[in-house]
């Protein structure tokens, strides 16, 4: 075969530019028509987000289509695929058509009228500008920002919040569903003294609550406490459990951590000596004992060597040298309540405030009463249908609704542990199926909004749900006047991920806006499957927009929270690149998880931007094994 013959092949299999031509330049008309069609929207748009609201319309109208096959034919011919275009829709798809012109044989430029878009340099430059209005200035040698969450010690703890800032904090957060104004003060004050001391500045970003659909109370526990010594990986005991006996009625806190807390006589209390045993018969039946190790002029200390359960009354009898006194174990607070439901059990939500409870089972284990529970929002029963999904728990337990009555939802529990698992009060309650009609401003959002206006540089909506939740906000801001911090929407819902275009067409008649990815309630709303999917597009969409995103949820929690990371957890840190910030939760190893993600962020910088690989030098290209030539 000649060379002729290898050209001749090469341009059969080569798609006809002609047909590629005319696919392309259909789908420019379309591009500018859509945006077009949007005028009179677009003029309401701040003029800091003019060009990229258009450039956002240019990439809806790209994404309405499947451009695979067309994406195939581009590579084939040598072109662009249009894979990178979202911060420079037009430009790209001009520059394709420029190319394909030349290789059919003709001139072409784009209109006159198009000329101005956003183009390679401009697109990447206006997110960077949106980036600083929003984020601040970058930390030297990283580019993306760090945002990490105030525990309530940062209202006391002046250091911690200087540690934070030198390690590398670029945003603090503070979540107004907890704590107060006068704590949200004091962090705001040590932030801006470690400012002054570290010659560094951090912006301010305070979390409106929104609304929390939660279990509502339940019944409370049996009053029962439960000793248990710690024991080895053969069962035997490495250190008794640690009990304090304290005078009841004038009940003094342990001076160090203990198992148990029991409240007892405190004329039988100050009969006991270090070496006395305390015998008793606990909730089981079961002959157990106590050694009194130390005693205190506060209460006194015993070690238990085996499990024991004591209940209020439970006696306890000391013996020395034939003299025997007792005494009754006094009030003991009732334990927190559970729900165990298990694949396949029924389970009531109801609208009373009164506490729910667990089933009612017959000895065989049949369920007579179905368990219930209310909710924090029972508005939302309004908005429930049958064949709804439900979750609680971010998640650990699933089920279905089966039917609705005007105070009841029946709900039939489809996942959960292959053991079970246990609803408790106070958990998260996900509807993703259901048209909840819930405003993203709550009565205590506006209040807090007050303090958020006149101290924060950046407030987060949480529950961003439609442009009207958006336009809310604005307007609140606007009856407050003077000073207005920018927005930042929180995509944690199904509807809010769907709407996401339209809000940030809303969020952008302002100076400054972002978005932050929370993929806690995400996962549960769009399932965890689809999580990878969602949380791209919702990257694309805002590089599209030229807003910046934020990376949130569980970024080297495990580290934060417990001091060693998983693997995951480093491979995920690391996707955190492709946003503009990273957000870290609190939790007792904080700056250890600060320092590697400093770390991660720095090193990946070199290999990333967004979608476009960077192609650093690579040193194991240099490492041709010794002996081996290539051809």
């Amino acid at each position: 075969m000649t060379p002729n013959d290898v050209d001749s092949g090469a341009r059969q299999n080569r798609p006809d530019v002609e047909d590629v031509l005319r696919e392309l330049m259909a789908i420019r008309a379309d591009l500018v028509s859509d945006a077009g069609s949007q005028r009179q929207r677009l003029a309401g748009i701040h003029a800091n987000y003019r060009d990229s609201a258009r450039n956002l319309l240019h990439y809806l109208a790209l994404r309405r289509r499947d451009l695979r096959p067309l994406q195939l034919r581009l590579a084939t011919l040598g072109l662009s695929s249009l894979g990178r275009a979202e911060s420079h829709v037009l430009a790209t798809v001009d520059a394709v058509l420029e190319v394909l012109h030349r290789l059919a044989g003709r001139d072409w430029q784009p209109p006159a009228a198009d000329q101005l878009c956003v183009d390679f340099a401009s697109g990447q430059r206006l997110l960077a500008e949106h980036t600083d209005a929003l984020l601040g200035p970058a930390t030297p040698g990283r580019g993306v920002r760090i945002m990490v969450t105030m525990p309530t010690e940062a209202g006391s703890d002046y250091l911690l919040v200087h540690d934070l800032l030198e390690q590398g904090m670029d945003c603090m957060r503070i979540n107004c569903a907890h704590d107060d104004a006068a704590t949200w003060l004091r962090m705001i004050e040590h932030l801006r003294r470690a400012e002054r001391a570290l010659g560094r500045s951090c912006r301010v970003v305070m979390d409106l609550g929104g609304p929390k659909l939660r279990t509502g109370p339940l019944e409370p526990g049996p009053a029962v406490v439960r000793v248990r010594p710690r024991r080895d990986s053969f069962g035997r005991v490495s250190a008794p459990a640690r009990v304090w006996l304290t005078a009841e009625g004038a009940a003094q806190a342990p001076p160090s951590p203990a198992d148990a807390c029991l409240p007892v006589p405190s004329q039988w209390l100050g009969r006991l000596r270090a070496g006395d045993r305390v015998e008793l018969i606990d909730a089981r039946g079961s002959r157990r004992s106590f050694a009194i190790a130390d005693v205190t002029d506060r209460g006194c200390w015993a070690e238990a060597a085996k499990t024991t359960y004591i209940v209020p009354g439970t006696t306890l009898r000391r013996a020395r040298d034939g003299d025997e006194t007792q005494a009754r174990v006094g009030d003991i607070p009732p334990g927190d309540n559970a729900i165990l439901l298990r694949q396949g059990d029924p389970l009531i939500l109801t609208r009373d405030t009164e506490p729910g409870r667990p089933a009612a089972a017959d000895s065989a284990g049949e369920i007579l009463t179905p368990a219930t529970i209310g909710c924090t929002i029972p508005a939302v029963f309004d908005d429930v249908r049958s064949g709804d999904s439900i979750w609680f728990d971010d998640g650990k337990i699933g089920g279905v609704v089966e039917r609705l009555e005007t105070s009841r939802v029946f709900v039939r529990i489809r996942h959960a542990g292959p053991r079970g698992a246990k609803l408790r009060a106070d958990k998260g309650i996900n509807l993703p199926d259901s048209p909840l009609r819930l405003a993203a401003l709550t009565g205590k959002d506006l209040e807090d909004l007050a303090f958020v206006a006149r101290h924060a540089d950046v407030v987060q909506l949480s529950f961003a749900n439609s442009a009207a939740d958006v336009e809310s906000l604005q307007q609140h801001l606007a009856r407050l006047g003077g000073r207005h911090p920018a927005i930042v929407l929180k995509i944690e819902t199904r509807r809010g991920f769907e709407c996401l275009p339209d809000m940030l067409l809303a969020a952008m008649r302002t100076p400054c806006c972002g978005v932050m990815i929370a993929r806690g309630d995400l996962a549960v709303e769009c399932g965890f499957e689809r999580l990878a999917e969602v949380q791209e597009e919702i990257l694309w969409i805002c590089e599209a927009a030229h807003v910046p995103v934020i990376w949130a949820t569980q970024v080297l929690e495990s580290l934060a929270r417990r001091g060693m990371p998983s693997r995951a957890e480093i491979t995920d840190a690391a996707m955190g690149h492709r946003a503009e910030c990273v957000m870290l939760n609190k939790g007792p190893h904080m700056l250890s998880a600060l320092r590697l993600l400093d770390d991660i962020l720095r090193r990946m910088q070199a290999h990333q931007a967004k979608k476009q690989a960077m192609l650093r030098e690579l040193r194991l290209a240099h490492r041709l094994p010794a002996g081996r030539a290539t051809d």
